[in-house]
């Protein structure tokens, strides 16, 4: 199981997999946080904020990516940050 710092960086190594695809379409990601070394929380911003498919994006797309580079990761959610 990856811990720590090896954790976020193949998440973090996911997540560059897949920002081109987003910013084609005007998008981007950032990550938040790992939490429990299960959950990955991410920021969804640019087009993707407003867009119908946002979840299916994050689902079929990020989740899909991410557990590819880390298999103990249950779950990938979007928390919407309001800007000030």
């Amino acid at each position: 199981m990856l811990k720590g710092e090896e954790l976020k960086n193949k998440v973090l190594l996911a997540l560059d997999e897949i920002r081109p695809f987003l910013k084609n379409d005007g998008g981007d990601i950032k990550l938040l946080s790992i939490e429990d070394e299960k959950l990955v929380k991410v920021q969804l911003m640019g087009t993707c904020v407003g867009c119908t498919v946002n979840q299916m994006t994050l689902k079929s797309g990020v989740e899909m990516t991410v557990k590819k580079h880390a298999p103990q990761i249950e779950k990938v959610v979007n928390v919407e940050v309001a800007e000030a």
